[in-house]
């Protein structure tokens, strides 16, 4: 059996199905709606973002998503990051599988693909 991959949009992982073995070399989404959500420009400065963030701050610190949804969100309204969120949290994602950051809950490393409730971004240590 094939090793699992991490979808190209959300970061998520993708398991090796039967009917994806004639096709397995071409799969890159886990989903449709990552199919067709794809890697937007706002998914790319949340990127950034995220690695500005970390850079300017000590080798053991972490931020939370919310932060780098603040950091790109613009407008008028105050709330505008918090559609930001999930975004920010998918581009953690993309980041982990990248080997840049960890994903952590209470000071623990967590699979990324199954976290659920509030998470920090570090550096990969």
């Amino acid at each position: 059996m094939p090793e699992d991959k991490t979808c190209d949009a959300c970061g998520r992982t993708i398991q090796w199905r039967k009917k994806w073995e004639r096709d397995w070399e071409q799969v890159r989404y886990c989903s449709a709606a990552c199919r067709k959500r794809g890697v937007t420009t706002t998914d790319q400065a949340l990127e950034d973002s995220i690695r500005e963030l970390l850079g300017s701050r000590s080798a053991e610190s972490s931020i939370c998503p919310s932060e780098a949804a603040k950091a790109v969100s613009s407008g008028t309204d105050a709330d505008a990051w918090r559609d930001l969120m999930e975004p920010a949290r998918r581009a953690a994602r993309r980041l982990v599988a990248a080997g840049e950051v960890q994903i952590t809950q209470r000071g623990a490393v967590v699979d990324p693909s199954t976290a659920k409730g509030p998470i920090r971004i570090r550096r990969a240590r």
